[in-house]
């Protein structure tokens, strides 16, 4: 029996999803890409947004529709974070689909499927010593799950519980199964990263988990990642491991959403501009050579032009080498829907604009300046160009699935090989890279 998975959403669906095909394929299932050859269709949905869950309802729809045109029978599971948020009341909604399974069922997915397949449970079935099925170069490893943060913009917390941290060995444990079968970069990922061990014993932190990743990794002249950090989660001594630890990339992502003390109080968060040069300015003073990440959030309500301004101005100021930019979303359940204030559609807009033009200036520049450098760089696959075929790959300073990537002509290099590359031009957030030979 074959089934299809569809991903919506960030990384953190994703690595919900190879849960799930791991657990599948351990039960004798195969996977298909193509709907029209699969027996039952899983879609792991995203509810971040009110524009994710219409994209996962109409992708649900829409395979309903291909499925009903076809001549195999497919059920349909909708998985994640609409379940997780709008639970019962799908079924009414949605008959196209045949189960829903909230997140944290996730690992039930055998059962389920199974189930509406009209199988019997099949008990001889191994789970596999990790559940992840990663064939690429870079892998996504959540550290954690929910969050206790409660920003008054944000569903997470209703959709994905409170915050809990995943133990450290069983962490570990993922990454060397993950770096044996290939993988030479991890990207440790959570709602709230900066947190992790709050809720575990004492000196469980952050920093303790990357030193152990870094030890895992090692060997296989691995790479660690961090994603996620929040202004309140940059310690001393993760400040110290990062600069220390050299398996640990100096690449800091900490979402700021905004940078007005008094919009940040109606979000539910900290800070003040002056808080905020202060940490950048100590990050950029403490970790020479380190590339910063941030999100920003316009048209959030009650925000004036002067504040608009103000962010603005801020982004400017900083230039950080990557921002993503969103404009603010009102999500049903949360504190700020119910704000008076709401900024106009066209304003948000015009705002989130001006900002998206701001920051792909600063990041198209913040690019062009390792134009020059001698870097490594993971190669993650081999594309078709004008000029005939040239290797993919990552540097440091690129996150996955992110940030651009390092083109190469096509040469003596492998998938998945971390090779030496000389940058020779860029345009807009890619490079180009020259092979170096050994000994060069």
């Amino acid at each position: 029996m074959r089934f299809l998975i569809v991903t919506l959403g960030c990384a953190k669906n994703e690595v919900d999803s190879d849960r799930m095909r791991a657990l599948l394929l351990a039960d004798g299932f195969s996977e298909t890409l193509d709907a029209g050859d699969a027996d039952v269709a899983i879609v792991n949905t995203c509810s971040f947004l009110a524009s994710a869950t219409e994209e996962s309802v109409e992708a649900t729809l829409a395979l309903a529709e291909e499925r009903s045109e076809g001549v195999r029978d497919c059920p349909i599971v909708m998985c994640g974070c609409v379940p997780s948020r709008y639970g019962d009341a799908l079924s009414d909604e949605l008959p196209e689909v045949a189960a829903f399974v909230k997140a944290e069922d996730e690992d039930g997915i055998v059962g389920v499927v199974r189930d509406v397949l009209g199988m019997d449970a099949d008990e001889r079935a191994e789970l596999p010593k990790t559940l992840r099925t990663v064939e690429g170069t870079s892998a996504f490893v959540k550290i954690s799950e929910g969050c206790d943060r409660f920003c008054t913009f944000c569903a997470i917390p209703y959709i994905r519980g409170r915050y809990r941290s995943r133990a450290a060995e069983e962490i570990v444990s993922e990454v060397r199964d993950l770096m044996e079968g290939g993988v030479r970069e991890v990207v440790l990922i959570g709602q709230d990263t900066g947190v992790w061990g709050c809720d575990l014993g004492e000196g469980e932190t952050l920093a303790s988990l990357l030193r152990l990743v870094a030890e895992a990794v090692r060997p296989y002249g691995g790479w660690v990642r961090v994603l996620y950090l929040q202004p309140e989660g940059m310690t001393d001594e993760l400040i110290a491991t990062i600069r220390d630890v050299p398996e640990v990339l100096p690449y800091i992502d900490i979402p700021i959403q905004h940078c007005s003390a008094r919009v940040l109080r109606a979000m539910g968060r900290s800070g003040s501009p002056e808080e905020l040069h202060a940490l950048f300015d100590r990050l950029r003073s403490e970790i020479p050579g380190m590339v910063l990440r941030t999100t920003g959030m316009a048209g959030f309500p009650g925000e004036t032009d002067d504040e608009a301004d103000e962010l603005y101005d801020f982004i400017s100021e900083e230039g950080f080498d990557y921002c993503s930019v969103f404009a603010y979303s009102q999500e049903d359940g949360t504190a700020a829907a119910r704000m008076d204030g709401q900024v106009d559609e066209d304003v948000k807009l015009e705002r989130t604009q001006r900002l998206i033009d701001l920051t792909e200036q600063l990041g198209f520049a913040a690019t062009a300046q390792h134009v020059g450098e001698r870097v490594r760089v993971i190669v993650d696959g081999v594309e078709e160009s004008e000029d005939g075929p040239e290797l993919i790959g990552h540097a440091w300073f690129q996150a996955p699935d992110s940030d651009g990537a390092v083109h190469i002509p096509y040469g003596e290099a492998t998938v998945g090989e971390v090779v030496t590359v000389d940058l020779v031009d860029s345009f807009c957030y890619e490079l180009i890279g020259e092979l170096v030979e050994e000994g060069e």
